[in-house]
């Protein structure tokens, strides 16, 4: 019964923290829509307000590891659910931009910890045969969490000061996994011996001769310092280039800036502006979903190592097609950024030809925020100059434009005018309108995008990440990797409309799958299956030199 209990609980704090971390990516694309009018933003206080999440996170993942690995990693959680009732108290008591700023760099701040000690604590919590779909549960929360913001979005888009409502919403949450964890006990590797968490059924031995080498050794805890994740001392060196390749290569291979586009390509294939973005948002979050769920189920079984491999292989393919169906039917680029301090105020374009002009009727308008998520478990976003491309990773969260929100808004600003200004031709003769086929191609080439990211990165990079170090640097570690997740997210996000200057989209999309076939590559060399192995022995197999 205790066991039985322990499982149900461990599944609440994952789910939950995936939840509380999707919803605060996802919800600020509808309340910027109301917070420019209330409070006057620029384009540039907008990205600084989007980016304020960003600031937070990475001041989380540089100090976040010291208290995970000091004070525990329930203690962790606790502490980051304080932190995230009071940031989520500030954004709705706010009264100035400087206020809200402050709140969500708080925010940012407590659920980049909190992110990092769930996956560690559910990993350490739960039996080896059960770790792959606990730990995949957070990336699971994530995107129920994204499409919950969207829901509420939605609902308040109309209510006066609805912004309030959104942010101080995330209490609720926030509450429940609070007091879930009270009632779990303090993590196993805090215990004397190998022996004692056996006993307890949490951390179960592979067989008696395990269990007898156990009871005659006591594990004692090892002592690391920092600097031992870059030295050969059990084989360290080893498992900082697995944790950094898989965090790198998730964000190389192009996810937060494949989903940018995700309007534009719904829009080219024949969805009028609202259904487009309404089929962006929601139907890719859907998918999303049921990838994830896939993901989960497979974890324990196939094995870690393996959905990675099959996941860049999809996603190297898909980027491909991208590349290549783009450069034969060319997609439309969008105007990004509207302050709301003049209604007639020019959009910032990105500087990119294939911009063509768009008559009201035929607008696919972009909201002022969009972006896409690490799969956190996914923990990762970044903001840029323009922000359509305001981008979210962590654990591997995606959030899309939601144009119905404008529309409700009426903050397109385009009703007086009958085109947006551009140097393109007009939207009858833009070349995509004549490839219907290859429009669908692409759109089915990002569908399968999102679902082997899903399987694939997404929720395993994170699932590995806390799993292969030793218990007694793992929180460090952790942060580590996840701190250089958030850094590359944010330089792929801020160059990619450059990288467009220099090479064009098609070239770009290309550029992403050469990416996937070197993370395959990656993967089959360097990254170790640890499916049904307990941590004792994952760390076991690491420390003997190979």
């Amino acid at each position: 019964g205790r066991a039985l209990l322990v499982l149900l609980l461990s599944a609440t704090v994952s789910l939950l923290g995936g939840l509380i971390f999707g919803y605060e990516l996802g919800i600020i694309s509808g309340a910027l829509l109301q917070l420019q009018t209330d409070f006057h933003l620029s384009c540039f206080k907008q990205e600084v307000l989007v980016s304020a999440v960003l600031i937070g996170a990475l001041l989380a993942s540089l100090v976040g590891g010291i208290l995970i690995d000091r004070h525990g990693r329930r203690r962790a959680i606790l502490v980051s659910n304080l932190v995230l009732f009071v940031g989520s108290l500030i954004l709705t008591l706010a009264r100035s931009f400087t206020v809200l700023v402050t709140g969500r760099v708080t925010v940012g701040f407590a659920i980049s910890v909190s992110s990092m000690a769930c996956c560690i604590y559910v990993s350490e919590m739960v039996a080896a045969h059960q770790r792959g779909l606990l730990v995949s549960l957070y990336e699971a929360g994530i995107t129920v969490g994204i499409l919950l913001s969207y829901a509420l979005n939605y609902i308040f888009a109309d209510v006066d000061e609805g912004w309030r409502y959104m942010f101080g919403l995330a209490i609720a949450p926030t509450a429940m996994q609070f007091l879930s964890i009270l009632f779990l006990p303090v993590n196993p590797v805090k215990l004397s011996s190998w022996d004692s968490d056996c006993q307890k059924g949490l951390i179960p031995l592979q067989d008696a001769e395990d269990r007898a080498a156990a009871k005659r050794e006591p594990c004692q805890e090892k002592h690391y310092s920092f600097l031992d994740l870059f030295r050969t001392r059990d084989n360290m060196r080893r498992r900082t280039l697995v944790g950094l390749g898989l965090v790198l290569f998730q964000q190389f291979t192009g996810q937060p800036n494949v989903l940018g586009y995700a309007s534009k390509i719904f829009h080219s294939v024949g969805f009028q502006s609202n259904s487009s973005a309404i089929l962006a948002s929601v139907g890719l979050g859907a998918i999303k979903v049921v990838a994830t769920l896939v993901a989960m189920a497979l974890a324990d079984k196939a094995g870690r190592r393996v959905l990675l491999m099959a996941g860049c292989v999809v996603m190297a393919i898909s980027v491909t097609t991208i590349g290549l169906t783009t450069c034969m039917a060319p997609l439309a680029m969008a105007r990004d950024c509207k302050a709301a301090t003049d209604p007639n105020a020019s959009y910032s374009l990105t500087q990119q030809p294939l911009t063509s002009v768009f008559p009201q009727s035929a607008v696919s308008p972009i909201s002022p925020a969009s972006g896409a998520v690490k799969n956190q478990a996914g923990p990762g976003f970044a903001a840029t100059r323009s922000l359509t491309k305001v981008f979210t990773s962590t654990q591997s969260k995606e959030v899309f434009p939601n144009s119905s929100l404008i529309q409700k808004r009426d903050l397109v600003g385009q009703s007086k005018k009958g085109t947006v200004e551009s140097t393109g031709p007009p939207l009858t003769g833009a070349p995509w309108s004549q490839h219907t086929v290859l429009n669908w191609i692409t759109l089915l080439s990002m569908m399968a995008f999102v679902s082997a990211f899903s399987i694939g990165f997404g929720p395993m990079t994170w699932l590995v990440l806390s799993e292969i170090y030793p218990a007694g640097i793992r929180g460090r570690a952790f942060a580590f990797c996840n701190s250089f997740n958030w850094a590359a997210n944010l330089l792929i996000s801020l160059s990619f409309l450059d990288l467009i200057d220099a090479i064009g989209f098609s070239w770009m999309f290309l550029l992403y799958g050469l990416m996937g076939v070197m993370a395959v590559i990656f993967i089959y060399v360097f990254v170790p299956e640890t499916k049904g192995q307990s941590l004792e022995e994952i760390d076991q197999q690491f420390s003997r030199k190979r």
